[in-house]
């Protein structure tokens, strides 16, 4: 059984960061798209969804506030063809009345603002009784008149006849007050009739009422004692049976065998565990005194191999000294050398490069050329090269 060190943990730990982050990094460069832009598109669509459900919720609120307004309208719509229907019957009954009692032939003044005045006009006099003659006509004076006792006596059976009309009127104005009287008495008693009846009626029917709500209070209350008293006596029984169980439980009794978990052996439960026996507290001593020393030999290994790698390393480093050393030696005569066969070549160039180089073509042939081709122009690129980009963000 190996055990995981600290040190290993957090060196996979520090690792799995590491590249967690590199992948986040090559996430983040290998999109196009947030590279070219340069900022956080998912913010952006979140704002893009926000500000829709925004535009989205306002819509609903300026189309609730519409419907609402147009039902306004309509509203007013009717009350104004209303109010224009009840001006216009108001008015059409006014002019009815007009034409049929307020003709202009039946007012006083007619005489003046007649049109027909002058087509209906008589000769100044024709005889002692027109009305026409008056004081300032002076067309008859007082006690010139021919019909001067007919007319007294018309005036006089005229005041008469004027008396019993007005007598009349007023017995018949009289008759049809008390008619109206005694119709507004009897409907005033048939009236208080029917709301004494009504209100007996509504008294009977609130007693009636008032009788079942305290019939259904009282059994209301008679089952409330009842369902406490059953609750009491049932919370009692509830009590004592828990009281008698915790006396005859384990948990009082401490019985290990009740901390046992259902999902091992190893495993217990904290609520009822009361500790480990002297048996399992030897046991765990034992094996934490083996621990410890595995622990102390796997430490000595370690350094042991420790030391060993850094010897090897040390080796290591020293040969891979002497070999750079060599190399860089080897890489000295091979620069001298190339620089003195560049030299020589440069000045040959400078002199005829091209005729140089197109003698030198001509001398050789095709598969020398292909070959010397090759050796000039070695730096050929391959898939290999190609592949070797966009592989890492750094």
């Amino acid at each position: 059984m190996e055990i995981a060190q600290p040190r290993d943990q957090e060196q996979y730990l520090r690792l799995a960061k590491r590249s967690h982050a590199e992948l986040c990094r090559q996430k983040r460069i290998f999109n196009a798209r947030n590279r070219i832009l340069g900022g956080d598109t998912e913010a952006w669509d979140l704002q893009v969804r926000d500000r829709k459900i925004k535009e989205a919720t306002d819509k609903a609120r300026h189309e609730t506030f519409a419907a609402e307004m147009r039902q306004n309208d309509k509203i007013t719509c009717i009350l104004e063809d209303r109010e224009r229907r009840d001006k216009k019957s108001l008015c059409k009954a006014l002019n009815d009345f007009q034409q049929t009692f307020q003709k202009p032939e039946t007012r006083r003044e007619f005489d003046l603002s007649d049109p027909l005045a002058l087509r209906k006009a008589l000769p100044a006099r024709q005889s002692d009784n027109e009305i026409r003659n008056t004081v300032s006509g002076m067309q008859r004076f007082l006690g010139e008149d021919l019909n001067f006792r007919e007319r007294k006596k018309f005036q006089e059976e005229q005041n008469r006849e004027w008396s019993f009309q007005q007598q009349r009127e007023q017995e018949g104005a009289r008759a049809a007050q008390r008619c109206a009287e005694d119709l507004y008495s009897k409907t005033r008693l048939q009236f208080d009739e029917r709301a004494k009846h009504l209100q007996s009626l509504e008294s009977a029917t609130r007693k009636a009422v008032c009788v079942a709500v305290k019939e259904f209070n009282k059994n209301q209350a008679t089952e409330s004692v009842e369902r406490k008293s059953q609750e009491k006596k049932q919370e009692q029984e509830d009590n004592l049976a828990e009281i008698s169980n915790l006396l005859r439980g384990d948990l009082l009794s401490e019985n290990p065998q009740q901390a046992a978990s259902s999902f091992g052996p190893h495993r217990v439960v904290p609520g009822c565990w009361k500790g480990m026996s002297q048996e399992q507290l030897a046991h765990v001593r034992l094996v934490q005194k083996q621990q410890i020393q595995e622990k102390l030999r796997l430490q000595e290994e370690e350094r042991q191999r420790d030391m060993d790698w850094d010897r090897q390393r040390v080796q290591g480093a020293r040969s891979a000294l002497l070999m750079e050393r060599q190399r860089q030696r080897q890489q000295r005569d091979l620069r001298r050398a190339l620089d003195c066969t560049n030299l020589s070549l440069a000045q040959e160039q400078r002199l005829q490069p091209r005729a140089w180089f197109r003698r030198r073509l001509q001398k050789m042939s095709n598969a020398n050329q292909k070959k010397y081709m090759e050796e000039v122009f070695t730096n050929q690129p391959t898939e290999d090269y190609f592949a070797q980009f966009n592989t890492r963000s750094r």
